[in-house]
């Protein structure tokens, strides 16, 4: 057999690189493997290249999963408050930026120089680039096939993440290894990611790309009695392909295809209780009224959408038309018909199904010495730094365990 190591762990994002960092420190012999040129891209691009890395008010609640349960061990033992406490000793800036979000001041560079630097006190081992083609159990644990030849280890981490960015090197390298293995998986699906439309009904809101408004969403009928419901109040985008912003992001993880999302453009007000009541004492067109509290494009495309006349006078409109309308406002239901796809998803929804893993340890309960962690599991965080904590957390588990 190769080179023994007490732990291979495969892939070197922001779980792989806290797992070896963790495991080293314990004195574990550790490898971290790694397909890619330059270390921890997704890392690098995150934030607006200022990594938003936890979020203070990170719990169980803020995660998706088939199983949802399983992410409230790891995420009460390594707390955003630990990872803190880790980026203040390394004397990282950072600020909160919204709603518990934690930036760095300067760059996500640091972020991975701060891991970096952490697995090399821990003595950590390097094969970047190194391809990694294959997983092998043997007598006493296991084989890894790479270019740079077999690596032998007790235990193997797998650390790939999920499908989503391909362009910076996103495989399915983990979902195939835990197949190999016997594990099931939740399919993965792209998730955070923006939602497209097309046809005759989204015709009157195409030409508003660029605009941009706080609004308040949810999901519509979810399928079935398991129905994931969301329901968010944040910026909402339009695009030339359909919507986007945080808000779009955020309920494309529960969003089932087929499904409408509800989106209350004007959250503070009642629509039609204030058009109606306005009747006789406004004399302003339609489009002129609704342009007081909505973009003045997106008025005039909402009321074309909906059969109105953007000149008509609102003394002259009926209360059922207006009721009508305001439902319109503070209730747009409308059924996405895709999304934008992995290459425009922050994360990836799904993968080994955690109910095959201790939640106390990250390993698979069938297959000693086998870990998964981050995001080629299936749990999976709101946007605003949640993923990251995941990351932060599951490494830590498997690393204080392998």
């Amino acid at each position: 057999m190769a080179k023994q190591f007490d732990v291979a762990i495969i892939g070197a994002g922001a779980a792989g690189m806290m797992c070896a960092a963790i495991a080293g420190a314990r004195g574990k012999r550790v490898v971290l493997i790694d397909h890619a040129e330059k270390l921890a891209e997704k890392i690098r691009i995150s934030g607006g290249g200022r990594c938003n890395f936890t979020n203070l008010n990170a719990a169980p609640s803020n995660f998706l999963s088939e199983n949802p349960h399983f992410c409230k061990s790891a995420l009460s033992r390594y707390t955003a408050q630990d990872f803190l406490a880790l980026v203040k000793k390394h004397r990282i800036g950072y600020h909160e930026k919204h709603r518990g979000q934690l930036f760095c001041n300067d760059s996500s560079e640091q972020i991975i120089a701060m891991l970096k630097a952490e697995c090399s006190a821990a003595g950590v081992n390097w094969r970047m680039p190194c391809k990694v083609h294959g997983v092998t159990k043997e007598e006493g644990g296991y084989v890894v096939a790479t270019d740079h030849g077999d690596i032998g280890a007790e235990s193997v981490v797998i650390a790939t993440g999920g499908l989503s960015i391909p362009k910076i090197g996103a495989t399915d390298l983990g979902y195939r290894i835990a197949t190999q293995f016997g594990l099931p998986l939740v399919e993965p699906r792209p998730g955070l990611v923006p939602l497209t439309f097309d046809g005759p009904s989204w015709d009157a809101f195409a030409p508003l790309a660029g605009i941009a408004l706080e609004v308040e969403v949810s999901t519509g009928s979810g399928k079935g009695k398991n129905a994931k419901r969301g329901l968010f109040r944040e910026d909402l985008l339009f695009t030339h392909r359909g919507l986007s912003g945080p808000a779009i992001l955020q309920i494309s993880s529960y969003w089932e295809p087929g499904t409408p999302i509800v989106v209350n453009l004007l959250p503070e007000m009642d629509v039609a209780e204030e058009l109606i009541g306005s009747k006789t004492t406004v004399k302003k067109q339609l489009g002129n009224v609704l342009a007081q509290w909505l973009p003045a494009r997106l008025a005039e495309g909402l009321l074309l959408a909906n059969g109105f006349a953007p000149d008509a006078r609102l003394a002259d409109m009926a209360d059922a038309k207006l009721r009508k309308l305001g439902d319109a406002i503070n209730r747009w239901a409308i059924v996405p018909t895709g999304s934008e796809g992995y290459r425009k998803a922050e994360v990836t929804l799904g993968g080994v199904d955690t109910r095959a893993l201790s939640q106390q340890t990250m390993m698979a309960k069938d297959v000693p010495g086998l870990y998964f962690i981050g995001e080629t599991v299936d749990v999976t965080g709101w946007l605003g730094g949640y993923n990251f904590q995941w990351a932060w957390a599951s490494g830590y588990v498997a690393g204080q365990s392998v």
